[in-house]
């Protein structure tokens, strides 16, 4: 796993920021496939929940991002071990908005589960974080849900395009985009800072010749 992420970051040396996605107990692999990712040069990770991030957190300093939206109750939690918010509605930052934290924003481009699908209820997220001085907004990204596929795949960077048409992504620190399947099978857009890398990691993909493991 040490040595495809190192393949993976090499091919990706374009990017800046490499997150390991590291769910589910690392797709069932556990902490030590989670510390090679880290060896590897993951220099950010991502999880479900806040569980597994205070699980990890134990033997990392690098930054965290949970997914998946977190309770109101443990906001304070997440804030105090340095793991970064998702916000996929502005109805659940509504609810957390008097909280301290750091978030990404998520948008939804097309796979219809979670995140921002307008640009109108973006523009409005952004206005509450950014008049938030306890808020700091650190990432925007969303989730190709289908990189096979090369019409839906541009569409759904068309539909990114378009919610955020009224923010300055110059401005926003970190921007992931491609997953594993749009990585290797797309270019590089020049906004595009960040990529997650999931399944690729363990191996499965032919055209970075990794190691199946």
């Amino acid at each position: 796993i040490e040595s495809n992420v190192k393949t993976i970051i090499n091919y990706a040396n374009s990017y800046t920021y490499h997150i390991g996605v590291v769910k589910a107990n690392c797709y069932a692999l556990g902490n030590k496939a989670v510390k090679s990712i880290i060896k590897g040069g993951a220099n950010y990770l991502a999880v479900s929940s806040l569980e597994e991030a205070l699980k990890i957190r134990k033997f990392t300093n690098l930054d965290i991002l949970v997914l998946e939206p977190i309770n109101i109750k443990y906001i304070d939690v997440a804030f105090k071990n340095n793991i970064t918010l998702t916000i996929s509605s502005l109805e659940y930052l509504k609810t957390i908005k008097n909280k301290k934290f750091k978030c990404h924003i998520k948008i939804d481009t097309g796979m219809n589960r979670l995140g921002i699908n307008n640009s109108e209820e973006l523009d409005n997220v952004f206005d509450i974080i950014i008049n938030n001085s306890n808020i700091e907004l650190e990432g925007i990204y969303t989730h190709i849900y289908n990189a096979n596929n090369e019409k839906s795949t541009n569409e759904q960077f068309d539909k990114f395009e378009e919610i955020t048409k009224n923010i300055d992504l110059s401005k926003i620190k970190i921007i992931h985009i491609p997953n594993s399947d749009t990585l290797v099978n797309y270019n590089k857009k020049d906004y595009i800072n960040g990529h997650r890398m999931g399944i690729i990691m363990y191996g499965f993909n032919d055209k970075l010749k990794l190691m199946n493991t």
